[in-house]
């Protein structure tokens, strides 16, 4: 497991490039048979992925998290972003096409995953309360259109773990589409001091990448990301960018609150 230790922002300022992908992005995903966790001190949030193309693949827990079973003190959620696959939890197999989730609740013991050609992508934080596991397809997604053509940020928003469709300790999780033709992301930017952010950007072919904008809003700084990495955004940073073609994002939260809207707007103005 690679453990990133939380950055003060009086500190990331000063950051080279090397330093802030170092600190903040992920660049190794997805690779074939392998469980990748990547823990970061930012409200212990686990990002990971697990690409099982031969035999089953088990989560465990590792000296990191100091207990038994991996979500022994954890929730879950997992988005599948390959061909079908199957995640077993506690002896319960449920089928996970491309773009389903599932959220997986404090107390699974077991969790294993098998499907030759499935990508699972993982998200955990910590929790208190043991909610029921269950299974989101994209459909029953909570559905919103933002943005426009003019401002080239048109966009389809999926929010898989919201309240009105799973009950949560306090992992979020959603899929944002960017339409044809259209290239940023959350703009205007915005922070949010009580909740930290994982961005994962994908449907990028090898020529093209995105500029994410992170820091704070007065001190802003970028890294180039491309397709199949994530980007550890803190709360006391902004999480915007634009990519040199349309592309797809999975952003993942966990904090003080569920509620999608609480964030503070950043004006235009006084972005530097």
């Amino acid at each position: 497991m690679d453990v990133r230790y939380a950055a003060n922002a009086k500190d990331a300022k000063h950051y080279d490039t090397q330093q802030l992908r170092e600190e903040f992005l992920i660049e190794s995903l997805f690779k074939p048979n392998e469980i990748v966790l990547v823990y970061s001190h930012v409200d212990r949030m686990v990002t990971g992925s697990v690409c099982p193309e031969g035999q089953p693949l088990s989560l465990t827990a590792g000296k990191e998290l100091g207990v038994e079973y991996f979500l022994e003190r954890r929730e879950m959620v997992i988005l599948n972003l390959g061909g079908e696959g199957t995640v077993e939890t506690d002896g319960e197999t449920r089928a996970l096409g491309r773009y389903d989730a599932l959220y997986v609740g404090m107390g699974t013991k077991n969790v294993s995953f098998k499907g030759v050609g499935a990508k699972f992508y993982l998200l955990s934080s910590p929790a208190h309360v043991a909610h029921p596991t269950t299974l989101i397809t994209l459909n029953m997604a909570v559905k919103s259109h933002l943005g426009s053509k003019v401002d080239s940020n048109e966009r389809s928003i999926n929010k898989y773990l919201d309240p009105s469709v799973v009950k949560t300790c306090q992992l979020a999780m959603g899929m944002t589409v960017l339409e044809e033709g259209c290239v940023w992301n959350t703009m205007p930017s915005h922070t949010h001091d009580r909740r930290m952010e994982v961005y994962l950007y994908l449907d990028l072919p090898e020529d093209a990448f995105v500029v994410h904008l992170m820091g704070e809003p007065g001190e802003t700084r970028h890294v180039v990301v491309r397709d199949g990495q994530a980007v550890i955004s803190p709360s006391w940073s902004i999480h915007s960018g634009v990519g040199t073609r349309a592309y797809r994002f999975v952003w993942g939260m966990c904090g003080e609150n569920q509620t999608y809207s609480d964030m503070d707007a950043i004006a235009m103005k006084d972005l530097r």
